[in-house]
């Protein structure tokens, strides 16, 4: 068996012939062994070890540990640094091997699955790793499909078998694939193994094909087309995606299938569609790698100034004492002795960036990791599914995502369709009315329809208006003949394993809720045989005569059956699209006509899949003659499609109104709540919904639209929704160019007497669309976004105009693109924008797309696993999205920055003490602590304090970040730890780190101790400098923490403690006894200490070092406070912790007034939860939900009776404008240093 990993050349078409491995061996064909995984156990070490010395800050302490190695330059031991390495390389390598531990381990799973292979005309148990291409599989019911085979025979008539594509498309409801007829009676396994290429064919000495044989497409990522051709028994017959079987799907319904291997492995559609894994970075892991090359050049700085003085103080002054202070043997002049000098300052100075930093950095990743994996309220009891953060390195992303890149179905809806309301004969069912006459809403509704009378009825199915039911009931003709229709018009199967238990097996949902709301209220589809269709009407059996189906397809928009009653009366009924059929009643129905199309903008304001029904009775002289020309058109060579969708026209013309149903694609849970939400943190949702070539595309967009307001990311209070449908480079131009116009023209005039251009002047915005006025939303299709012949949207010339143009709109749905236009479209906003992206899928579909954004997300549960195993971060619920970013996310990106910023300043202060002091040591590269305090000052008396802020530390509670979340914007605008936070921690470390220095060094200059003798010694004055820097840091942290906890306590605390204890231990008689080498400066500490001008010192040290801070930010807060300041401020006054004192100034700005109006808006919100949106304003136009199939449908197999059953086997606004100055100030800001996609606000935009 080939390894899993091994590369295999490019393929022009793929070759394969049936029960010949020897023949398929020599294309060198992939295996179907599975490799997610990174390493081996010979790999493991070299492969991780290049990996992690690819960071800078790992090279920069490698290469100071070679130069401490070298004694003539090395002022400190080598340990100092070996030891932090090695433990940060040990603790990176044990997490990356465990991950990767887990991915071998799913990936043994999965390749260990058994499977039926045909080996020499026998069936054997074969692991899924060892099929290869041209081998002949067994599957069996519920079974996953090993790889990419060729439906060849089923247990089913006419080689039908029905799958489930969950895992591929997010999909539950069944399809089904056909065989083709010529090797659909290859269902005994003698006959499968005759299916081979003994017979070949040659021409000229050349071999042209073998009986048995498939040339096909090369291996490609396009999960709904596929071409090839079989050769078998001299004939060639053409293959298509109909005939394919697909990994990842699962056999429903059917007893046993056989399929040829085509594709396997690597080269499915499924793993093609899995994209390359890439190496994800935050972008503070970005910034870091830059500053710390900013930080070794202004170390290789300080090293050179050192370095220089050292040179010249040894020329003037150290040539004087060669006597007392011999230059080593290596040196023989003040220069050389000055470039020794400068490598000795690069050792004692590197720990302005010390790689405890990185170890710190994963630990708290860590634990912010966990804190999401232990997150009860992320945890889904239905499901029994947890959140699950499946990295450690991208938590500090989540507060910063600007754009969310969403599937549709199985992650914004549960692909689930309920039949919601109605409209008969003029009369709207569906809602629920109290005494007053008020809309009931969900909470406040009755007990739901009792459906107890009828013995078939779906007990799954909730209906809420009573009156309905009594219209059926008490005999109601409209109501009868409307569930009549809803019976009797569709393609859905129906199969009986019980008495009385019903299993309707649709091709798409939508007709599974009709058809299901007909059996509950008594119109009960039983049966169907080619030629007729059964239904239990009220309890009494109703044969009807099937004469005809005309079915839907793109054109359409409708289907129409043609019956037979028991009473010999011919009747047409139809459904449809309201565009389609609403032009096709009879002219008596327009009253009707009239109060059916205002349910229906009702219905489809709500967001709801609207169907519009009709009938029409037919005389039989007239159905004889039309039936006779359907005849003569279905049998033309020629134009065949036109003739039958004249005919088809011709009597679907003048019908009877009956009314409309509306569906509910049932949304997840929160969706809308949760969106709404996520808009008014300033993060934009683009809806990208997976691909149907076949689909009509103003059916996608209507469907597309519909979503978009039934999730609230479409609302009326938007100024205009654009909809892109073109097919050419010049049509989708001109839509995307006269939306920007239309937003351009309702922007003119900005107010205040200055004209659109005048503002955007002053603002000196980059774009033109940066500064439109009001909220607009674009829908595109795949057809526009697609480049096949043609330039469309992703082509290079036409992707800026795009990108400007969805960016200034609200919200963007593109509907049914391709797996790879959903990476494009991440990518091309990660190009241009440079903003956080986050993708969020539960599909094979999706997995592209989660791979290229920033942060991917799986959804978890029934449909299936590839997004999960392909995700950073994996839940069961959209709604959850809302809690991992505007809690974990922007918490870890507050706890990270804070972190940073106090490492930073931590670090100079401790620092650059040591370039103070060479200035009065001679430059000799002497350092001012002990070595051994070196050591342990980031290891132990400062890590465990800095550790606990960046792991549990807060600013406001969880509730606040979700019911304000405009605090989430400072993560976007990278305001909590840039460049500038960066050179202000730095600054303040260097002060700190002057007066740590000069004030001791200053008073111990004339200070004596209490016997009189003199205080000044470098051992005492390295204590008190140590002792004043471990109190400062400690007070410090202190300030920085916002949220105590007992832990946050015990570790300053400790940590003081600790030092104290340390500090007196290491100048003990004990330690003195035990190594006098080690530890010589007996009693230094103890009698250091007890002096009062010690304690003076380190007191006004702290205080000088400290007080500035208090000071600025005690203005601060009073001021210019933040956002966060002023939530925390309300938090204590109405918490009742604290007496509500007087509010600073700085609070009674727009910002504290928005928040009181956010907090109303919130609590609104909350109380009206379930409420359906009701858009009484968007009436203007017709709009069709109607999106009842997928796909062509399956009137023709019904007609011609191949699917009849013969086995047992029986068949989911208001945006809170911030007043607040300086988040609009620093947006502007940020937009005008940010290069655009455009050139600027007077130039044209350039394809």
């Amino acid at each position: 068996m080939a390894l899993c990993a091994k590369k295999h050349p490019p393929e022009e078409e793929r070759r394969a012939r049936a029960n010949d491995r020897e023949y398929n061996e020599r294309f060198q064909y992939a295996s179907n062994c599975i490799k997610t995984s990174k390493y081996n156990i010979l790999t493991f070490l070299p492969v991780n070890l290049f990996e992690q010395f690819q960071e800078v800050a790992n090279t920069y302490f490698l290469f100071l540990l070679i130069l401490q190695l070298i004694p003539q330059i090395s002022s400190l031991s080598w340990f100092t640094t070996i030891v932090p390495l090695v433990l940060v390389l040990t603790i990176t390598a044990v997490k990356d091997a465990t991950d990767d531990y887990f991915r071998h381990k799913s990936d043994n799973q999965v390749n260990n699955r058994q499977s039926q292979v045909l080996i020499n005309g026998i069936l054997q148990q074969e692991q899924w790793m060892n099929v290869c291409v041209g081998d002949i599989i067994k599957l069996e019911n519920n079974q996953f499909v090993a790889a990419d085979l060729l439906l060849l025979s089923s247990s089913e008539p006419h080689g039908l078998c029905y799958i489930e594509t969950a895992e591929l498309d997010g999909e539950t409801n069944m399809k089904v694939r056909q065989a083709i007829p010529v090797t659909s009676e290859l269902g005994d396994i003698s006959k499968l193994a005759k299916f081979d290429a003994t017979d070949c064919t040659s021409s000229g000495g050349t071999l042209v094909f073998c009986s048995g044989e498939v040339i096909c497409e090369p291996p490609n990522n396009k999960l709904d087309k596929f071409s090839g051709t079989l050769y078998w028994k001299e004939n060639k017959f053409p293959l298509s995606n109909q005939n394919m079987l697909l990994r990842g799907c699962v056999l429903r319904n059917t007893e046993w299938c056989f399929g040829l291997v085509i594709f396997a492995g690597p080269d499915t559609k499924l793993m093609q569609n899995s994209g390359r894994t890439k190496f994800k970075r935050t972008s503070i892991d970005r910034l870091m790698n830059t500053l710390v090359l900013w930080i070794f050049g202004f170390l290789v700085c300080m090293g050179v100034i050192l370095a220089i003085g050292n040179a010249i103080w040894e020329h003037e002054v150290g040539t004087r004492f060669q006597v007392y202070l011999p230059w080593d043997e290596a040196v023989d002049s003040a220069f050389f002795s000055g470039f020794l000098s400068f490598w000795s300052y690069i050792i004692i100075l590197n720990t302005v960036v010390p790689i405890s930093l990185y170890v710190s950095v994963e630990v708290i990743r860590l634990g912010h990791s966990y804190f999401i994996n232990w997150d009860k309220k992320m945890f889904c009891m239905k499901k029994r599914t947890p959140a699950e953060a499946r990295t450690t390195t991208l938590n500090e992303e989540l507060g910063q995502v600007e754009y969310i890149f969403s599937d549709k179905t199985g992650t914004l809806t549960q692909n689930i369709m309920v039949f919601n309301k109605c409209s008969i004969n003029g009369r709207s069912y569906g809602d629920v009315f109290d005494v007053l006459g008020h809309k009931a809403e969900l909470g406040e509704r009755p007990e739901p329809v009792n459906f107890s009378f009828n013995p078939l009825a779906d007990k799954k199915f909730l209906f809420w208006d009573p009156t309905l039911l009594e219209a059926v009931k008490m005999g109601d003709p409209h109501t009868h003949e409307f569930f009549r229709l809803l019976s009797l018009c569709h393609t859905v199967m129906s199969e009986e394993k019980n008495e009385g238990e019903l299993y309707y097996k649709a091709q798409s949902p939508d007709e599974g809720a009709l058809v299901t709301a007909a059996r509950n209220f008594g119109f009960v589809f039983r049966s169907r045989t080619p030629k007729t269709i059964t239904v239990h009407e009220m309890g009494t059996a109703i044969t009807y005569q099937l004469l005809a189906i005309l079915d839907f397809n793109n054109i359409r928009k409708r289907m129409s059956v043609i019956v037979r009653n028991p009473e010999g009366k011919i009747r047409l009924y139809c459904k449809g699209a309201d565009t389609i059929l609403l032009d096709r009643l009879h002219h008596s129905t327009q009253e009707l006509l009239n109060t059916t199309a205002d349910h229906l903008n009702e219905y489809a304001g709500e967001g709801l899949r609207t169907l519009v029904l009709a009938y029409k009775d037919l005389d039989e002289e007239y159905y004889e003659e039309w039936a006779e020309r359907r005849l003569q058109a279905s049998l033309a060579q020629d134009s065949r499609e036109d003739r039958l969708a004249s005919v088809y026209e011709e009597v679907e013309s003048d019908m009877m109104l009956l009314g409309a149903t509306a569906i509910e694609d049932k949304l997840q849970q929160g969706v809308p709540e949760t969106i709404a939400l996520l808009t008014l943190a300033n993060i934009k949702i683009w809806v990208l919904t997976g691909d149907k070539q076949e689909l009509l595309q103003s059916l996608l967009v209507e469907t597309a639209v519909n979503i978009g307001y039934s999730c609230k990311m479409l609302t009326d209070d938007m100024t205009e929704v654009f909809i892109v449908t073109g097919h050419t480079v010049l049509e989708v131009r001109e839509e995307l160019r006269k939306a920007r116009e239309k937003m351009m023209d309702s922007s003119r005039t900005v107010g205040n007497g200055f004209t659109y251009q005048e503002k955007l002047s002053s603002s000196k915005l980059t774009s033109v669309l940066e500064a439109v006025a009001g909220e607009y939303a674009l829908v595109i299709n795949g057809h526009s976004l697609h480049s096949v012949f043609q330039a469309h949207a992703l082509e290079a010339d036409m992707e800026l105009e795009f990108l400007e143009t969805a960016c200034a709109c609200k919200a963007v749905i593109c509907c049914r693109v391709t797996p790879l236009q959903k990476a494009q479209v991440v990518e091309l906003v990660k190009k241009y924008k440079k903003a956080v992206t986050l993708a969020i899928g539960d599909g094979a579909n999706d997995v592209s797309m989660i791979k290229t954004a920033h942060i991917g997300v799986g959804i978890s549960g029934q449909e299936g696993i590839q997004a999960v195993l392909a995700s950073d971060y994996s839940f069961s619920q959209f709604k959850f999205l809302q809690r991992l970013l505007l809690v974990h996310g922007r918490w870890s990106y507050l706890r990270m920055c804070k972190f940073l910023c106090y490492f930073f300043y931590k670090n100079f202060a401790f620092t650059m003490v040591h370039f103070w002091f060479g200035f009065f040591c001679g430059f000799s590269a002497q350092t001012v602590y002990d070595q051994y305090f070196i050591t342990l000052y980031n290891i132990v008396y400062t890590s465990l304090p800095v550790l606990a802020m960046g792991v549990f530390d807060q600013d406001v509670p969880e509730q606040r970040s979700m019911e304000y979340p405009k605090l989430y914007e400072p993560g976007q605008l990278n305001l909590l730890f840039n460049k500038r936070e960066f050179f202000i921690c730095i600054a303040q470390g260097i002060y700190t780190s002057v007066l740590m220095f000069f004030i001791p060094y200053g008073v111990f200059a004339e200070a004596t101790r209490d016997d009189g003798t003199q205080l000044a010694d470098y051992q005492s004055f390295a204590v008190t400098v140590a002792t004043s820097l471990v109190i400062v840091v400690s007070v410090q942290i202190g300030l920085d923490t916002g949220y105590w906890t007992a832990i946050n306590h015990f570790f300053i605390w400790g940590s003081l403690a600790v030092y104290f204890a340390i500090l007196f231990a290491m100048h003990s008689n004990g330690l003195f006894d035990m190594f006098p080498n080690q530890f010589r400066f007996v009693g230094n500490a103890q009698n250091t200490l007890a002096q009062p001008t010690v304690w003076l010192t380190i007191v006004l040290t702290t205080v000088v070092c400290i007080m500035p801070v208090v000071a600025f930010r005690f203005l601060k807060l009073n001021l210019k406070p933040d956002l966060s300041d002023t939530v925390r401020g309300q938090a204590v006054c109405f918490g009742g912790r604290s007496p509500c004192v007087r509010k600073p100034s700085g609070l009674n700005t727009p910002v504290a007034a928005v928040s009181v109006r956010y907090t109303q808006l919130v609590r609104k919100k909350q109380k009206a939860q379930h409420r359906c949106m009701r858009r009484v304003g968007r009436t203007g136009s017709r709009r069709s939900g109607y999106a009842f199939s997928h796909q062509e449908g399956f009137g023709e197999l019904i007609m011609s009776g191949k699917n009849m059953r013969l086995s047992s086997l029986a068949l989911s606004g208001f945006t809170t404008r911030s007043s607040s100055s300086w988040i609009e100030s620093l947006r502007r800001k940020k937009s005008d240093s940010a290069s655009s996609p455009s050139g600027g606000a007077d130039k044209p935009l350039k394809g």
